[in-house]
């Protein structure tokens, strides 16, 4: 007899992660896989800045290998207020910030203290599948609204309007966007901080790829309204290249108390979890106080990976791709024929050409539906080699 799991966990789904599992079975047989399926720059050829490391190894040698406070080191948090004041002109207190074990365990805490049975999200359409899949497994909906390819994935703000409904409990908002790439303009945060205002919701915005954009500047909400609630999920893991290290932070933008009931519930999580990595954080302040200068060098060198892999994309028929403003994926659409679903073409690819890609129904089975997502993360050698394996399998039958 077999012992019976609980339905919300296996129901959940994770489609960038999930695939990994047809490409281990091929490497077991000795085939090479070139994997452009998990957003890592560290697992290609970018390395964590030699200052962190230091600040990580001085942390652990000084004795800082405790517990740490449940919201977090408080120098760090300091830090983070600093950055914030800085590039956002978002006046955010200290008291008003938790670090997390990276954003991923912030998205768990907050829907686990939003979202109660048959409670709705709004989330675009295509979306990062955590904020899909946490929101099932609290007996919520995720209810897509739409992003318009034409427009470079820009959100529809008539088609967000039209889903609101009175079991609306957020309304979520991801630029730099994860999978598309898409960097919403001023006048889009600003269409989005009306459309909650009138209806009395608080905005998430997940802004952890708010320093890696390419000529479209990242546009917060809490720079462009201060009467809208607004809770922020940001992190260290791309921009500062330290993401097997795990710290994240979520910060409560609140106006006349209208969140306090929901950050304490919050807290109360954070509290029942013990901490982030104590070391971890210490290194963090480092990464913010210390010099920035590796990030001009970053985006330097993904942009030019970036306007390689489009122009190869958008050379080979069958398959078109909007330029990308910012993170570092693409998001190309399937529109070479004989294919059943996204999923099935990007088997055949990883089958034929040995390339790893996700499909683009794992971010959302209306909005994904044809595409795939690719990250330009690799050098473009590599990036040379994946889309010539991808032009391979696009010449060979089903």
């Amino acid at each position: 007899m077999n012992f019976r799991p609980s339905q919300r966990a296996s129901a959940m789904e994770y489609a960038i992660r999930d695939l990994v599992l047809p490409a281990r079975e091929l490497e077991q047989k000795g085939e090479s896989i070139i994997r452009l399926n998990i957003g890592d720059p560290c697992a290609f050829d970018f390395d964590t800045p030699e200052h962190i490391k230091r600040a990580l190894f001085d942390a652990v040698i000084e004795g800082h290998n405790s517990y740490g406070d449940s919201e977090g080191d408080v120098e760090l948090r300091e830090a983070i207020s600093e950055r914030e004041r800085r590039k956002n002109s978002n006046d955010i207190g200290v008291d008003d910030i938790v670090v997390t074990t990276g954003i991923t365990e912030g998205i768990q805490m907050l829907l686990g203290a939003m979202i109660d049975n048959g409670d709705e999200l709004l989330v675009p359409g295509p979306t990062y599948p955590p904020y899909s899949s946490v929101t099932r497994f609290f007996g919520g909906s995720p209810v897509p609204y739409r992003t318009i390819e034409a427009r470079e994935w820009r959100p529809d703000l008539d088609d967000i309007r039209s889903k609101i409904t009175d079991r609306t409990r957020a309304l979520l908002v991801v630029s730099p966007n994860n999978p598309t790439g898409a960097v919403y303009s001023r006048k889009d945060i600003e269409g989005i901080c009306d459309i909650a205002g009138e209806h009395g919701l608080p905005v998430i915005s997940d802004e952890i790829y708010d320093m890696l954009t390419y000529g479209k500047e990242h546009v917060s909400p809490t720079s462009v309204s201060k009467d809208v609630p607004v809770i922020v999920f940001n992190g260290f893991s791309k921009s500062y290249l330290v993401t097997g290290w795990r710290v994240g932070y979520t910060m409560f933008r609140d106006s006349g108390g209208f969140l306090s009931g929901l950050k304490e519930a919050f807290l109360r999580e954070a509290r029942a979890r013990l901490c982030a990595s104590n070391p971890a954080q210490r290194a963090m302040t480092a990464a913010l106080r210390g010099p920035q200068t590796h990030v001009t060098k970053l985006v330097r060198e993904l942009k030019a990976r970036r306007d390689y892999t489009v122009r190869r994309l958008n050379s080979m028929e069958g398959i078109s791709a909007a330029v990308p403003d910012g993170a570092f994926y693409v998001f190309p659409k399937i529109e070479a024929g004989g294919w059943k679903s996204d999923k099935e073409f990007v088997l055949h690819v990883l089958r034929k050409g040995h390339v790893l890609f996700v499909n683009g129904s794992g971010f959302n089975p209306e909005f994904g539906n044809m595409h795939f997502r690719s990250v330009f993360l690799a050098p473009v050698d590599v990036m040379e080699k994946a889309m010539d394996g991808l032009e391979e399998a696009l010449g060979k039958p089903a």
